[in-house]
């Protein structure tokens, strides 16, 4: 996903004060939590689901599917647009988080919390930003 802040007092209102430091992010605004079992969860960050205001559908792969790094893997639709959600690894789907495609309200209520897959057989993943470089990234793209 790629968007373009509106203004710094949104960045240093919204961005600064709601990015997860457990977590690692894309470039795409999709962020990862490796998980202790080498799986990693994927969802969108704060700054996306702002962006992309109240969701109403999200389409996900299933069970065993792969994905790949920097290909879409599934699509979310807002009142707004409908934007591809992009894998930051590559492996096969372990698990889809029912709970966002039957509720993607959650995901605005709780981005870091409403994760969209869990992969399994990790064997690639795109450049990754730790929350600091994430911050940084997000305040360029505001400039």
């Amino acid at each position: 996903m790629r968007f373009a802040l509106i203004n710094n007092n949104f960045f240093n209102s919204i961005i600064m004060n709601k990015i997860s430091n457990r977590l690692l992010y894309a470039t795409t605004h999709e962020w990862v939590e490796i998980k202790e079992d080498h799986t990693a969860r994927i969802g969108i960050s704060d700054f996306a689901q702002h962006e992309l205001g109240d969701l109403v559908f999200i389409n996900l792969p299933e069970t065993g599917d792969n994905v790949t790094a920097g290909e879409a893997f599934g699509d979310i639709e807002s009142v707004k647009a409908v934007s591809d959600v992009i894998s930051p690894v590559t492996g096969v789907v372990a698990a889809v988080n029912q709970e966002v495609l039957d509720h993607p309200e959650n995901i605005n209520e709780n981005p870091y919390e409403s994760w969209f897959i869990e992969v399994k057989e990790i064997s690639g993943k795109s450049e990754l930003m730790t929350a600091e470089e994430y911050e940084a990234f997000c305040e360029k793209e505001a400039h």
